[in-house]
């Protein structure tokens, strides 16, 4: 069985729903963002505090790239679809299903941006962060899922349904 994929940004759910998800379809569940951690044996904010925001990105390009487990529910860094190559390389695993959920959604769930290890310019705010990543969102997608109004339980369906339609 192939992995599937979660895209999005923080605070869209890909590890809450990620859970969930290789629960309802019998597969193992990998964070990329803990994977990070547990490598640099530090948090992601740490780690762009000590370097910067585009070393965290390296990092998580090569993280992206070691993965290679089938029949998991991957949920990947809100930057990842930065790394053309870490997409791939997931592309190659099973779909990817980008988990759409409004600005304003968002920043109601998102209450420690500056302290969150988002891989971002300093000077880049929410909106534009935001702006920037949709279209990549969009592009690396193989599946939209528009979370607008939708609880838990339906978004785990919709995700199973898009992901094994023929």
């Amino acid at each position: 069985m192939s992995s599937i994929s979660l895209i999005g940004m923080p605070g869209a759910g890909k590890s809450t729903l990620g859970v969930q998800l290789a629960k309802a379809t019998a597969r193992d569940f990998v964070d990329t963002d803990l994977l990070i951690q547990l490598r640099e044996h530090k948090p992601l904010q740490q780690i762009i505090d000590e370097t910067d925001y585009l070393n965290l990105r390296r990092i998580e390009e090569e993280t992206l790239l070691a993965v290679n487990d089938n029949n998991h529910i991957i949920a990947t860094g809100g930057s990842a679809v930065y790394s053309e190559a870490g997409m791939a390389a997931l592309k190659k695993l099973g779909p990817v299903v980008f988990l759409d959920v409004a600005l304003d959604e968002l920043k109601q769930r998102i209450n420690n941006y500056e302290q969150r290890g988002i891989a971002r310019h300093p000077e880049q705010n929410f909106a534009d962060l935001f702006a920037e990543r949709n279209a990549l969102y969009r592009r690396h997608a193989d599946h939209v899922i528009d979370c607008a109004g939708k609880t838990q339980d339906e978004l785990v369906a919709m995700i199973v349904e898009a992901t094994t339609a023929a």
